[in-house]
């Protein structure tokens, strides 16, 4: 059997099939059709990946990515392509009157896969100095669930944010509208979680299958409780099946929320960076950087690739999908170098921690086309000036984290 393209000598790593060791991958006509200790048939293009950790390709489960129409959206295809990103999953930025705008200019011309949550607010997150949710007519079941269910290749669910910039004096409303939403569509609800609105409150609305987000944030109501342990509706929620993801961001990862939570065994199911103009050049950079916080905490990196590959494949029902190597699946694969060294990160609230690790890529392969970082370079590079040039007219200041610079 002759190969497009074999990848071989890495120490692959797959979780949705229980693989761990070295290995080679042949690919054919974009597609994964062997996984084995050694191949030996012929191939077009043979790389040689020993010394390196060969996983599915990572999935981002919380991004912005409506650029040119929203403050948020940043151009992340090329950024994806370069850190072994393959699926990336836009948080809401799409609202059902510009969803179809989003799936023609964004989804279409992409090379890396894009999903989305369709925002229960009409108007999605056009202006990121605005709670969208302020006036509630905004709201609109009916109408977020048909398009939903109009575009399910790419709609993947229903997005609320419940802080009380975003809400105003509505509280849980604009949820109890999402989850009817997402009821209608038979999908799920992802809740970005912040301060002014009670998280017990929060919790309770939720079903089995829905995700919260930006669950180690730090702002009001956050997932420990005054005797500094993980409240128990948190746990509950848990065991009736609401997953949690860490959707980092610029105001929603707290290092001190984490380490503790760590500490005391609650995992975030997902690790996904909430990608936007206001947080890619600091604190997050890309999702593999954010996943290295982690692994200096102690996760293994089994553990991470698990958070990056099958369980946001399992969040979205994509397992046959996506976050595998199964034979037949598409050929979407990371290969990544882990460094050794003295690193610094930093988190939302720009406390810095050190660790002796960094995860990094070192080629990406989508649908059998592979790109190294230096093929994307220049477009890397734009999207960073474009990203730059929001902020500049916006101001660093912009409504969502307005006051999370006061937070040390």
């Amino acid at each position: 059997m002759a190969f497009d393209l074999v990848l071989s000598g890495a120490t692959i790593i797959d979780p949705s099939q229980q693989k761990n060791g070295k290995g080679d991958v042949g690919i054919r006509n974009g597609k994964i059709v062997a996984v084995s200790d050694r191949i030996e048939a012929g191939a077009s293009t043979t790389i040689d990946v020993s010394g390196k950790y060969l996983t599915p390709g990572w999935i981002d489960l919380h991004a912005h990515v409506y650029a040119g129409a929203t403050t948020f959206g940043i151009k992340a295809d090329a950024l994806c392509l370069a850190t072994g990103v393959t699926t990336i999953v836009d948080a809401g930025s799409p609202g059902w009157t510009n969803l179809r705008g989003f799936l023609e200019f964004i989804v279409e011309p992409s090379r890396t896969e894009v999903l989305t949550f369709v925002h229960i607010s009409s108007i999605g997150l056009l202006n990121s100095m605005r709670g969208e949710m302020e006036d509630i007519k905004n709201a609109d079941p009916e109408r977020t669930a048909r398009v939903i269910s109009m575009w399910p290749r790419h709609c993947v669910g229903v997005k609320v944010r419940q802080g009380a910039f975003q809400v105003g004096s509505h509280g849980v409303e604009p949820l109890r509208r999402a989850v009817e939403a997402a009821e209608m569509a038979d999908t799920r609800v992802m809740v970005h979680i912040d301060r002014g609105v009670a998280l017990p409150d929060i919790l309770e609305l939720l079903r089995p299958g829905d995700v919260v987000t930006h669950c180690y944030q730090g702002k009001g109501d956050h997932i420990l409780g005054d005797d500094d342990r993980v409240i128990p509706e948190v746990y509950e929620a848990r065991e009736r099946g609401v997953f949690f993801d860490l959707g980092h961001g610029a105001g929603s990862f707290h290092y001190g929320i984490a380490k503790r939570a760590v500490e005391l065994g609650f995992l975030s199911d997902v690790i996904s960076t909430d990608l936007h103009v206001y947080s890619l050049r600091s604190p997050v950079y890309s999702l593999p950087e954010t996943a290295s916080k982690l692994l200096n905490m102690g996760l293994d990196f089994e553990e991470i690739v698990r958070q990056t590959t099958s369980n946001p494949a399992g969040v979205l029902n994509r397992s046959d999908d996506i976050g595998t190597l199964k034979k037949g699946s598409v050929a979407d694969i990371a290969v990544f170098d882990l460094e050794e060294g003295r690193f610094t990160f930093t988190d939302a609230h720009g406390r810095q921690e050190s660790g002796p690790s960094m995860i990094t890529p070192h080629l990406t392969v989508r649908a059998g086309q592979v790109y190294y970082p230096d093929d994307v370079r220049d477009e890397v590079a734009e999207t960073e000036r474009r990203a730059e040039e929001m902020v500049g007219i916006t101001g660093v200041t912009y409504g969502a984290i307005r006051d999370i610079k006061k937070v040390r």
